[in-house]
């Protein structure tokens, strides 16, 4: 069963990370909103990275953000978040690779295998942890400035990249969650190391002597 669950969090933690770089490259974060518009020639989308205008030919033209210190903090902290989130999810691969009790990588040493890939379970709780801090905040930003009256600027919608930020999170939490639940349990059929115990020498000997017959007389020894 143990067995079970550490391929099930591992097939999480790595369909949350793979889906984590595909949303930090997507350019559709937020999309310019057709609410209020008649007539739309041209589309506005960004991402973390770049900002597009497609109009209604289908030509586009992209731009990347010209400095870092001038864009807003909260991209620049999303920005931070989507990185360690990758970082996260490597070691949390890794680790669950190195402890899993049906791989032979790290030796017969169960406990420790159990250890390492708990810590592994702990990354994939950061790295689920930091995309969705990541897009939601993002998208507060976009909601806010949406509903905002008096806000003189161009007004967008969620884009699809969020979505994807946000399922990955779900994926690598419920990974990481299953894989640390599953090496803090006991189990009866749980493999162990075998526990090396050296002997005594008196022990030994003291055994041998009561075990082996004796032929001779008990005068023998007078």
């Amino acid at each position: 069963m143990r067995d079970v669950s550490e391929m099930t969090a591992l097939a999480l933690g790595f369909l949350g990370w793979l889906m984590v770089s595909v949303s930090l490259q997507d350019h559709y974060w937020k999309e310019s909103t057709n609410d209020g518009s008649v007539i739309t020639t041209s589309t506005i989308y960004e991402n973390l990275w770049m900002s597009c205008a497609s109009d209604s030919t289908g030509i586009y033209n992209c731009r990347d953000f010209p400095s870092l210190f001038a864009l807003p903090g909260y991209i620049q902290a999303s920005r931070a978040l989507m990185i360690a989130s990758i970082v996260f999810g490597t070691f949390g691969l890794v680790g669950t690779l190195v402890g899993m009790q049906c791989s032979k990588i790290g030796g017969d040493n169960y406990v420790l295998k159990g250890r390492i890939a708990a810590i592994g379970g702990v990354f994939f709780l950061l790295q689920g942890t930091c995309t969705m801090i990541a897009v939601s905040w993002y998208a507060a930003n976009i909601t806010h400035e949406f509903f905002d009256q008096d806000y003189p600027g161009t007004k967008y919608e969620i884009g699809e990249g969020l979505y994807i930020g946000w399922s990955s999170a779900v994926l690598a939490l419920c990974g990481g969650g299953c894989l640390v639940c599953a090496c803090g349990v006991d189990e009866p059929g749980q493999k162990r190391p075998y526990p090396y115990q050296p002997s005594s020498r008196g022990r030994v000997l003291t055994t041998t002597s009561r075990s082996t017959p004796s032929n001779y007389g008990r005068n023998a020894y007078v």
